[in-house]
């Protein structure tokens, strides 16, 4: 019988049925999909018990995944937005539960672009070496996302797949901009710095953030210092070569 294998003791040893509190909690590592690990290895019911607000994918790399106010959607590689059932399953994902303890109003006569409000989420989280999650619903004059269409086995390594992704462009857009920051530390783990998705507020479009512009919104940062991972004992992840540096091949998947 497969099993999942957490990497750390947090909730191990307290024995809590959800995470505690400023814990991000996330399912296998980027270079593990980076390098094809499109398996899923954890029901999307069991990835709530750990968070109602996050970010990933789906079995054989089907979408894009947004988890928010404890609602799991998938968008498409056609661009529509569909709610999961429970026992779909993930092998990449990254969830908290929300509770902000920053908040900020933006306005601005001109529209600014994501890498605008990058530098005022830096400046509302200074500290580089934390785990910032990050809500932004406003209104954007432009949204580019993307998708990825399910895969087969032998699976393609991820730098692949993003050649043949579906690019969207929308434009005049109400939503929630939702995801993370990590820290530089957590490279071969997860994204460091900015890893976003979208969602639209009437939950029809949505995707992985390439870019953007906005005028107005809420933005909310909470702050985690706790970090929980969850591995498998799967044959797919267990011959992984993982011990490449595959920086240059998150840039291309980032982009």
């Amino acid at each position: 019988m497969k099993t999942l294998i957490s990497i750390t003791l947090i909730l191990v040893l307290c024995g809590c049925a959800t995470a505690p509190k400023n814990t991000l909690t996330q399912v296998s590592t980027i270079d593990a999909l980076l390098a094809g690990v499109y398996d899923g290895q954890m029901t999307t019911g069991e990835l709530l018990t750990h968070g109602n607000f996050g970010i990933g994918t789906f079995d054989a790399l089907d979408g894009e995944m947004i988890v928010l106010d404890g609602t799991v959607y998938q968008v498409l590689a056609d661009g529509t937005v569909h709610v999961m059932p429970k026992d779909t399953t993930t092998p990449f994902a990254a969830v908290v539960n929300f509770e902000a303890d920053k908040n900020g109003k933006i306005q601005s006569k001109d529209p600014l672009n994501s890498q605008k409000i990058h530098s005022l989420i830096d400046d509302l989280a200074e500290n580089q070496n934390l785990f910032i999650a990050i809500r932004f619903d406003g209104t954007f004059p432009t949204m580019k996302v993307r998708s990825v269409p399910r895969q087969k086995k032998p699976y393609p390594p991820l730098a692949d797949v993003v050649k043949h992704q579906t690019v969207f462009e929308y434009t005049n857009v109400t939503g929630t901009v939702l995801g993370f920051r990590c820290p530089a530390f957590v490279k071969g783990i997860n994204v460091p710095s900015y890893h976003l998705h979208f969602i639209s507020d009437d939950r029809k479009l949505g995707g992985h953030i390439l870019d953007f512009s906005t005028m107005d919104g809420t933005l909310q940062l909470d702050t985690c210092n706790r970090f929980y991972m969850v591995l498998t004992d799967r044959e797919e992840f267990a011959v992984a070569d993982l011990s490449q540096d595959r920086t240059h091949e998150l840039e291309k998947v980032e982009k």
